[in-house]
């Protein structure tokens, strides 16, 4: 019996050191994106489809400041979530709202075609874009956001992304403003749009 005892105290310890090295190891990853985001490395030239399948790059969003969400139509919860959430942003901010671009980068392109991309949208506020392109197209667009993702399968021939849940805001110029994270309260997400706005270029 306190041969069984040593063995699950064992157990328990060693499953709460692996939880700890875990939590540390996130935390120290967090705290680096922090400080690469601080040096405004986030962003970059790119080439996709829009979801009317017309080609864009970097330059079609010049101009005005944006928001950029990386995710995918098939996500369960935190993607049509955090779509929601922008919906909602974009009709409290008002006149505002229209001093930004708003766009929905998928993760899933073997998928996530510019048809479906639409048609999946078209639960959201009008003005959220879907991009998409080739794995290699997309594996460059996230590089350059240093976004997240990773295919999971699910066991039954299907399979589901693990991906990076936070919206990015860029100015006019292209470089990294601040991000948005998941779930975010909706005076602090709208306050930082808002601001963000406030920097748009003249008309």
């Amino acid at each position: 019996m306190r041969a069984r005892q040593w063995i699950i105290m064992a157990i328990a310890g060693t499953l709460g050191f692996a939880m700890m090295a875990l939590v540390i190891t996130l935390t120290i990853g967090q705290r680096q994106i922090a400080r690469s985001a601080g040096t405004a490395a986030i962003g970059g030239p790119f080439t996709l489809l829009d979801d009317t399948g017309a080609t864009v790059t970097d330059k079609t969003l010049s101009g005005k400041p944006y928001a950029m969400y990386f995710g995918y139509r098939y996500c369960p919860d935190v993607c049509p979530t955090t779509l929601f959430d922008l919906t909602r942003w974009i009709k409290a901010l008002g006149p505002d709202a229209d001093k930004l671009n708003y766009v929905f980068v998928t993760v899933d392109p073997e998928r996530d075609t510019p048809k479906l991309m639409h048609e999946y949208l078209e639960s959201f506020d009008r003005r959220i874009r879907g991009f998409t392109g080739t794995p290699a197209q997309i594996a460059k667009i996230a590089k350059e956001y240093r976004v997240y993702y990773k295919k999971i399968p699910t066991g039954d021939g299907n399979y589901l992304m693990n991906h990076s849940a936070i919206i990015y805001l860029m100015t006019a110029a292209d470089k990294f403003d601040t991000v948005i994270p998941y779930q975010e309260k909706d005076s602090v997400a709208i306050a930082k749009l808002r601001k963000l706005a406030a920097t748009a270029p003249s008309s």
